[in-house]
C-alpha cells in the first residue's frame, strides 16, 4: 500500500501503535540490560559495564548507553511504571526521567522523611500515562524539591554535560548543557574573541563567528602549553600523511588521517604543516629502529609512534579508548620470550592491558 492510501485515522492509529511497540521494546531492552549487569556479563566479557559494553558492541552513544542501563534499574525500583512502560503507555524517556529520583542520596532520603516508594510509584505512573510529558516532568521536579526542601544547593557542576558527535566525513557536531556560571564563562571567552576580529563589511553570521571562536579559544590554548599532559606528550594535533602527498601539490583528498580519526585533504594537512613539527616515520630498516630485539624491554618513543600509526586505539573489540589511554603491550610477553618489536606489539587501554 502507498503512503497516499492511507486515511487519516489509518496512519494515525498506526504512528501510535508503533510508538506503543517501541515502548514495549525499550522495556524488554532495559530489562535484559538490567540482567546482564547483575550478572556482570560485560565485566566477563572483558569490558568495565554494560554502559561501555553497549557502546562498543551496540554502537550507542554514552548517553543512550546510559539512559538503558538507568532504565533498567529503575524498572526494578518502580513496579507500577514497569508494568505500564511494558504495555506500551509509558516511554523510555519518560522511565528516564523517572530515575532521577532514585539516585541512592534520594531514596535514602525518602526513607528517613518516611516517603512510601509505592505511592510515589502510583502517582507518577498515572502522570506518566495520563498527562503531558512537560507535566510529568514538573512532577518529578516538584517531589525533588520536597524531598529536600532546606537542603543545600546542590553543586551546579553535576548539570553539566558535553556530548560530540562525529560523522563520516570527520566533522564534529554536538550539544551542551552548563550552569549558569559555566554558561557565563564560555560566553565571555568567545566574546573575547568574536569582538577582536569584526573586519568591516563581514558577511558571516552569528553562529558562524561563535564557531570561529571556539576553534581560536582551542588554537590559543593549544599554542600556549599549558594543558595537562597525554602520556608525557603535551597536548598537539595530529596528521599523518604520506610523504609524496605532503611534498605534492596536488588537493589530495582523504590523504591525510588526523588524531581522532578524522580525515583530510593533503593540500589542508599542508596548510597545518605551515606551522608544525613534522616528523619522519619510515616502517623498515632505513628507518627509526622498530625491532628493538630482546635488548630493550620497554617500547621506545619510535616503536610507540609506529604502533599509534598502525593500531590507532585499543585494539581489544568493543574498545574505542584513544592512543593516549594506551600502552604498547607485548603479544608473546617479555617474559615468556617475547621480543620488542611492532610485529610483536599492541595498543591496549590500561583495563585491557592488566
Amino acid at each position: 500500500m502507498c503512503s497516499g492510501d492511507w486515511s487519516t485515522g489509518d496512519v494515525l492509529e498506526d504512528v501510535a501503535a508503533l510508538v506503543a511497540e517501541r515502548n514495549r521494546i525499550d522495556a524488554a531492552l532495559a530489562r535484559r540490560v538490567r540482567d546482564a549487569e547483575l550478572s556482570q556479563a560485560a565485566e566477563r566479557d572483558g569490558l568495565k559495564s554494560m554502559r561501555s559494553w553497549l557502546g562498543g558492541h551496540c554502537r550507542l552513544s554514552a548517553a543512550a548507553a546510559a539512559r538503558v542501563v538507568g532504565n533498567g534499574r529503575v524498572l526494578a525500583h518502580l513496579p507500577a511504571l514497569a508494568e505500564a512502560h511494558d504495555a506500551g503507555l509509558v516511554s523510555a524517556e519518560q522511565v528516564a526521567v523517572a530515575a532521577t529520583a532514585l539516585t541512592p542520596e534520594r531514596l535514602a532520603a525518602a526513607v528517613e522523611q518516611g516517603v512510601e516508594l509505592g505511592e510515589v510509584d502510583a502517582v507518577l505512573t498515572g502522570l506518566a500515562v495520563e498527562q503531558p510529558h512537560t507535566d510529568f516532568v514538573h512532577a518529578v521536579r516538584h517531589y525533588l524539591s520536597r524531598l529536600d526542601p532546606d537542603g543545600p544547593e546542590p553543586d551546579p557542576t553535576e548539570g553539566r554535560r558535553l556530548s560530540l558527535a562525529k560523522h563520516a566525513d570527520g566533522t564534529l557536531s554536538g550539544r551542551f548543557e552548563l550552569d549558569a556560571v559555566g554558561g557565563e564563562k564560555l560566553q565571555a571567552a568567545l566574546e573575547s574573541f568574536v569582538q577582536a576580529d569584526r573586519p568591516a563589511g563581514h558577511e558571516r553570521s552569528r553562529a558562524q563567528r561563535l564557531g570561529d571562536a571556539l576553534v581560536q579559544l582551542c588554537d590559543t590554548s593549544l599554542a600556549a602549553g599549558r594543558l595537562p599532559t597525554l602520556r608525557t606528550v603535551k597536548a598537539h594535533l595530529a596528521v599523518v600523511i604520506d610523504l609524496d602527498d605532503l611534498a605534492g601539490t596536488a588537493t589530495g583528498p582523504e590523504a591525510a588521517r588526523m588524531g581522532f580519526g578524522a580525515v583530510i585533504s593533503a593540500a589542508r594537512a599542508r596548510w597545518l604543516a605551515c606551522d608544525s613539527t613534522v616528523s619522519r616515520v619510515v616502517f623498515g630498516p632505513d628507518g627509526a629502529p622498530l625491532d628493538l630485539g630482546r635488548e630493550q624491554r620497554l617500547a621506545d618513543r619510535h616503536l610507540r609512534r609506529a604502533v599509534e600509526l598502525r593500531d590507532g586505539g585499543c585494539v581489544f573489540a568493543g574498545c574505542h579508548a584513544p592512543t593516549w589511554w594506551a600502552e604498547v603491550h607485548h603479544l608473546v610477553h617479555w617474559l615468556d620470550g617475547g621480543e620488542t618489536n611492532l610485529q610483536n606489539s599492541a595498543l591496549l587501554c590500561e583495563r585491557h592491558h592488566t
